[in-house]
């Protein structure tokens, strides 16, 4: 399985919900699951230092490298959980690549893969979004997120609504506007944020956000 978590604005929370999803499957699958970081923040969510390594990037630059090659550049974030980094300071100037070619190094995999496809969609992110078993898109009950996502270069197969305070915008009206399902929505809660900060997500999911997840994947 594939599942790639997109959006189209900025501060969506993308990375968050992409590092839940994974850390939720890794638990239930028992191949464990891998996480493919293509915005660049999944260590730092997950409490990891900034992986000084070779990453998605290097591997794309490569033309000819093997899907064998990509995978053994994963590191442990968990005894269940592998992340895929983009890469160091030099590859992230590369943000192209064949992006087919990544889709395809991702098939026939043993383990769900979650991809943090960002909040920009090119290159690779791009194709790995319009290939994914399950696309996601990730947006906020905000009126300027969903006029972008009318314009998004992908169909997402369901949405994840990141649920704010106070906003007029509701489930309905995101199932209306954009015409696909939302399949889970996440609560607005300090707990999400708090576990973030301090570095502990990896070890220990909000149970709003775990809820939302399970239901979305």
């Amino acid at each position: 399985m594939l599942i790639s978590c997109w959006s189209v604005k900025g501060g969506s929370g993308t990375t968050v919900v992409s590092v839940a999803l994974a850390l939720v499957l890794a638990r239930s699958s028992p191949s464990g699951a891998l996480l493919l970081d293509l915005a660049g923040d999944a260590p730092a969510v997950l409490g990891l230092p900034d992986p000084s390594g070779p990453g998605v990037a290097d591997w794309l630059a490569e033309g000819d490298a093997t899907p064998e090659a990509l995978r053994r550049l994963a590191v442990d974030a968990s005894p269940s959980l592998s992340v895929l980094p983009w890469g160091g300071t030099a590859a992230r100037a590369a943000h192209g690549g064949d992006g087919d070619r990544l889709v395809a190094a991702l098939a026939g995999g043993e383990c769900p893969v979650v991809v943090d496809c960002g909040s920009h969609l090119c290159g690779p992110g791009l194709a790995v979004a319009a290939a994914a078993t399950v696309s996601l898109l990730v947006v906020r009950p905000c009126y300027l997120a969903l006029r972008r996502a009318l314009d998004a270069p992908v169909c997402a197969s369901g949405v994840v609504l990141v649920q704010e305070r106070d906003r007029s915008l509701g489930r309905r009206d995101v199932e209306d506007v954009l015409g696909i399902p939302v399949r889970a929505e996440v609560p607005w809660d300090a707990a999400v944020a708090r576990a973030v900060d301090a570095g502990i997500l990896s070890s220990h999911v909000p149970r709003c956000l775990e809820r939302a997840v399970r239901a979305a994947a």
